[in-house]
């Protein structure tokens, strides 16, 4: 009879499905389940408690939009930004001088030079931020060695009280993670850790060290892939942006005629950007903020256009 009793308590898992293959999606408990078998904490949920049978993470909120990782989108930006807006000037400028060849020649050069320049200081820009985060990981690593167990303390108190964790819980958090941090061969049952324990204690991704790195500096490595990632992204996005402005002089032999056309296409593509832009940062809301968005975009590029030409037709009429 208790056998039965237990057997009605217990939550049912995943079964294999009639390929073989198991479910990918992990079972879900009720907050309230009981019986001999202990609900995980990751997979415990309300949902059949709502009407609709809707799990918190399935829940949508009226913007769901999916936003792109912030680090590309900076890259993005940049490369496409000075690469609308740099070459529209430097042509806008040389159509004073009258001739569209001059203007073409002058802007691929510009282009390719500006590309490899901004990539390589997108290289540089990321290999900087990568050592500096590795020379704060062994200088904050040796200072967690030798502290005593009450300085651990009041660093993850300062990190935590603020956002409303009691100062017990606070020595708890330093305990489990000094305690993995100084011995991360032994689990909880004395015995020796599994190689994917060995794996996490060499990427220093548990214990005190990457947790005041993280929580208390605000600093998270970052991995050779993005560095090149981000050298190719600031440089391709100048490529890219910056061909726009020199199209029209392709085709048309008067520098000055090739410039009204240069404009409206450059125009309407910092619009476009300025929307794009706003859309995959979050920072339209609504009409208004897709329109500042555009418009601002747009005011940046026109006004460096507009004060490149100045520059040159002053010059040459000087």
């Amino acid at each position: 009879m208790a056998s039965d009793s237990d057997s009605n308590d217990t939550v049912a898992v995943s079964l294999p499905n009639r390929e073989g293959n198991m479910n990918t999606k992990p079972p879900v408990w009720p907050l309230d389940a009981s019986g001999t078998l202990t609900p995980p904490l990751l997979t415990r949920c309300d949902r059949d408690g709502r009407e609709d049978g809707i799990c918190c993470k399935d829940l949508k909120d009226e913007d769901n939009r999916t936003l792109i990782d912030p680090d590309v989108v900076r890259d993005v930006v940049i490369g496409l930004s000075d690469g609308l807006t740099v070459p529209f000037a430097l042509a806008a400028g040389l159509s004073s001088l009258g001739a569209s060849r001059l203007v073409v020649a002058g802007g691929i050069a510009e282009l390719i030079a500006g590309a490899i320049s901004m990539g390589i200081g997108g290289f540089l820009a990321s290999s900087a931020e990568r050592d500096h985060y590795h020379f704060m990981r062994r200088h904050t690593s040796a200072r967690v060695q030798r502290s005593c167990i009450g300085e651990m303390e009041r660093e993850v108190c300062a990190v935590l009280v603020p956002v409303g964790v009691d100062e017990q819980t606070c020595q708890a958090v330093t305990k489990c993670l000094r305690d993995v941090e100084f011995d991360p061969e032994v689990d909880a049952n004395g015995s020796s850790s599994d190689e994917e324990a060995q794996l996490l204690r060499w990427k220093d991704q548990v214990g005190l060290t990457p947790f005041l790195l993280k929580f208390g500096e605000g600093m998270e490595e970052i991995s050779k892939r993005r560095v090149y990632m981000s050298a190719l992204t600031i440089g391709f996005g100048y490529l890219v942006g910056g061909i726009i402005p020199l199209i029209p002089y392709f085709f048309v032999s008067e520098a000055h005629v090739a410039l009204v056309y240069s404009s409206i296409v450059t125009g309407i593509v910092l619009l476009i950007f300025g929307a794009v832009k706003a859309r995959v940062t979050g920072a339209g809301q609504g009409a208004g903020g897709y329109i500042w968005g555009a418009v601002s975009t747009l005011l940046v590029g026109g006004t460096a256009a507009a004060a490149a030409y100045a520059l040159v037709a002053w010059l040459e009429d000087s």
